[in-house]
């Protein structure tokens, strides 16, 4: 980031934040100057570390040994998987601070002085914080635990001594964030109850009893760093519930030190809060943002399960707002299992109990079907998570429905028929504001925008995110407007971007018409964002579906004074054949044929496919990842006349 471009920056976030919130900057930049002057002293550890009667592995399915084993191997070897599906060679042992994509290695300077956005120094910050996460660690821990072979555990050990002499507290790209401190918590603590606690043979012998004080030792460096730095007022999101999901689980399976006990009160308190806050009263989580939404329930869970196996557990309020957030999140998700990718995503997971590249999303409705409705876990994650954190299961609100179509207060619709079944239709409109917040860090200017499945198959969608940090252009693109199935006004994203994380200037989305049902469903709904040029637009969105003829009709309509470019975007799902002709586009699927005819005024329709400049037509499932996709291009100049596409499905 060059000087002229970080001072823009820093003026941006400034004008998102409050003066309180300036006040707490000041005073955080403040105690990060103390930490750097004063070395960071620790008191001997008490003996109280819990162990939960961890004994051996839960049931394995065919071949879920075998896997592990094969996993762990790879781990051994240095080849360890991140983001969910790529594996890097990260060395034996693991260059800690090095960027394993780039092979940049992070200075061992002090954490606060370190410009994580500075790709020279430090690589890509997010490679580094994922290897450091230490999943790769539980995966040992399991591979110990399911044969009771002590090649493991010498593996395991051979790993945190190394992470321990690279990593000393506060110094090093890896003690830069603290939401990274916290899910490196969690995951030890899975590693210590799998490996049996005080009493493993981790601890044998004098190498083993160092190991054992200087983990301690880092690991209450850890509390201390989060307790100090937690994300507050604008950054108050995911990284709040994360850093105090850390911050308690840490206080509770390691309470040795005087500080603890507060610790834990104060985690637990501010998380009953944000596990409220954070999630609608119909269970949206208020980024709007699906990934994140997964991301936030797993924090919840895991402190939860902590709480019940402490015997501590947490109130009635924070285990129906998880239920609510599984409602939604099963709502959402389509007979094939795909969930829409609205808003921000960077494959971040709090744990991983099985193999790379599953579906989370299936596994945390797991998790929830086994804790909240005590079903027993088929899914091999969550036999292995409830394994690791044993305890009484919590009461459940008896009253939630499992599904529902009518998300208002968190800002979705769902439209469609045959929910559940082979010949599903379901879609999806996008109501809600941009994010949270000040920044709303990880929204998109989608507003009004809308995605279709058929037969459990994508079909109009949500492009995704590509990655944080890669040319602007590309992160522009995918958080823009172009980059989703709504309308464009001059050019112009609906909502005015601050940075790779902020945005100044945020659309606002209203409901003016509410549909009763989403088998006949009738929405009307409008949007802000273009009100703010010189020549106000305001652009309307109408929505209908009749499940009769499975026709969907959209009509999109804008008010001005004067002429505006209007653009149009349809994205649909790579391996789809979409063809335009002149009877209108055609897409053909596995089990599905659509066809679409687009009315208006002068319409200009172009099929675009993998444009680089600038960006149009890319698709991006996972993390770092992107592939061309067709996406239709609807044009024309108007200032008043409305552009009508429908859509009519049929199965063959």
């Amino acid at each position: 980031m060059s000087e002229a471009t970080g001072m823009v920056w820093l003026v941006n976030r400034l004008r998102c934040m409050s003066v309180a919130e300036v006040g707490y900057r000041i005073q955080q930049a403040a105690v990060k100057g103390v930490a750097k002057r004063v070395r960071l002293r620790t008191a001997p550890p008490l003996p109280h570390a819990r162990t939960f009667a961890v004994r051996g592995a839960p049931q394995l399915g065919p071949g879920e040994r075998e896997a592990l084993l094969a996993d762990a191997d790879s781990i051994c070897a240095g080849h360890v998987v991140l983001f969910a599906n790529r594996r890097f060679d990260v060395g034996m042992p693991p260059v800690w601070n090095r960027d394993p994509d780039s092979g940049v290695v992070g200075p061992a300077i002090y954490a606060g002085d370190i410009a994580i956005t500075n790709r020279e120094l430090v690589g890509d910050i997010k490679h580094v914080w994922e290897l450091n996460r230490h999943l790769h660690l539980v995966r040992l821990a399991q591979a110990w635990a399911a044969t009771g072979d002590v090649a493991w555990l010498h593996a395991l050990h051979h790993q945190l001594r190394s992470w321990l002499d690279q990593c000393p507290p506060l110094v090093g790209p890896n003690w830069t964030s603290s939401l990274e401190l916290g899910i490196r918590l969690i995951n030890w603590s899975l590693v210590w109850q799998l490996v049996g606690g005080e009493e493993s043979g981790l601890f044998a012998g004098e190498d083993g009893q160092r190991l054992r004080a200087d983990w301690l030792e880092s690991i209450h460096a850890h509390c201390s760093a989060i307790a100090r730095h937690l994300s507050r007022h604008s950054s108050a999101n995911n990284h709040l519930i994360g850093e105090l999901a850390g911050l308690y689980v840490g206080a509770s399976v390691w309470p040795c030190w005087k500080a603890s006990g507060a610790w834990l009160e104060q985690a637990r308190r501010e998380l009953e809060h944000e596990a409220q806050a954070q999630f609608s009263r119909d269970g949206v989580n208020r980024e709007q943002a699906f990934a994140y939404h997964i991301f936030s329930s797993e924090f919840l869970f895991v402190a939860g399960l902590v709480g019940q196996a402490c015997d501590q557990p947490f109130s009635r309020a924070y285990w129906t707002s998880l239920s609510r957030a599984l409602r939604f999140l099963r709502s959402v998700r389509d007979v094939g299992g795909n969930v829409p990718m609205v808003g921000d995503a960077d494959d971040g997971i709090v744990f991983r109990l099985d193999e790379a590249g599953s579906d989370r999303a299936a596994q945390l409705l797991a998790l929830g079907d086994a804790v909240l409705h005590r079903q027993q876990p088929a899914h091999p994650g969550v036999r292995w998570l409830l394994h690791a954190l044993p305890g009484k299961r919590p009461e459940a609100d008896p009253h939630e429905s499992e599904t529902g179509w009518s998300f208002p207060d968190g800002g979705y619709l769902l439209f469609g028929s045959h929910f559940g079944e082979a010949d599903e239709i379901k879609g999806m409109v996008d109501c809600g504001p941009l994010g949270y917040l000040g920044i709303a860090a990880h929204g998109h200017a989608d507003a009004l925008a809308l995605t279709l499945s058929v037969g459990g198959e994508e079909c109009l969608v949500d492009p995704g995110t590509y990655s944080y940090w890669q040319e602007h252009k590309w992160r522009d693109y995918f958080r823009g407007t172009s980059a989703h199935n709504t309308l464009r006004i001059d050019g112009l994203d609906q909502s005015v971007s601050g940075g790779r994380f902020m945005w100044l200037k945020k659309a606002r989305a209203s409901i003016e018409r509410m549909p009763q049902s989403p088998h006949e469903f009738d929405f009307r709904g409008a949007h802000d964002g273009y009100e703010r040029l010189a020549d106000p637009v305001r652009h309307m969105r109408s929505v209908r579906f009749d499940a009769a003829t499975s026709t969907l009709t959209v009509r999109d309509e804008v008010s001005a004074k004067k002429q505006h470019q209007v653009e149009l975007f349809w994205h649909f799902a790579p391996g789809l054949d979409a063809r335009l002709n002149s009877s209108g586009l055609h897409v053909r699927g596995k089990r599905f044929a659509l066809q679409m005819h687009a009315h208006g005024a002068d319409l200009k329709l172009e099929l675009v496919r993998g444009h680089e400049n600038p960006p149009l037509g890319w698709y991006s499932r996972c993390y770092e990842s992107r592939q061309p996709c067709d996406v239709l291009k609807i044009s024309t100049v108007s200032s008043a006349v409305p552009v009508e596409c429908r859509f009519t499905i049929t199965f063959f």
